[in-house]
C-alpha cells in the first residue's frame, strides 16, 4: 500500500512523474474543453511550459511528488495535475511507485474552470 510519508516511495514517484511530463508518453494527457478550445499553436506553447516546467516548491508540491503545477502564459492562468490510476482506470492506484500498476494521468486546465 502506498504510504506518502515514505520517503523512498516519493522520490520513486517524483522521478516517475517528471518523466512523464517531460517526456509526454507512459500515460495519458487530458486537457479541459477551455484549453482545447486554444489552437494548436497555444497548445503546443503550454505543453512546452509543462514539460519544461521547474517551479515545484512547498505550497504546490507539499509531498514533493512533482504532480501540479500552476503558471500563466500571455494573460491566462493555468494549472496541470498528476493523477494515479490503476491499470482498468476504475480506481485510484494502490501504488503509484510502481509504474506496473499506475497509469498516469495529466490534466492540463485554465484555473478558471477547476
Amino acid at each position: 500500500m502506498y504510504h506518502v510519508n515514505d520517503y523512498r516511495n516519493v522520490e520513486r514517484i517524483r522521478q516517475l512523474n517528471d518523466a512523464f511530463r517531460r517526456s509526454m508518453s507512459g500515460g495519458r494527457v487530458l486537457m479541459t474543453q477551455g484549453v482545447a478550445a486554444m489552437g494548436n499553436e497555444r497548445i503546443a506553447r503550454l505543453v512546452h511550459i509543462i514539460k519544461t516546467y521547474d517551479r515545484f516548491d512547498h505550497a504546490n508540491d507539499p509531498h514533493g511528488e512533482h504532480d501540479f503545477g500552476a503558471f500563466e502564459d500571455a494573460g491566462d492562468r493555468f494549472f496541470f495535475k498528476i493523477d494515479y490510476y490503476d491499470p482498468t482506470m476504475a480506481y485510484g492506484s494502490e501504488d503509484p511507485a510502481d509504474p506496473s500498476r499506475t497509469i498516469r494521468v495529466l490534466t492540463v486546465m485554465l484555473a478558471s474552470e477547476y
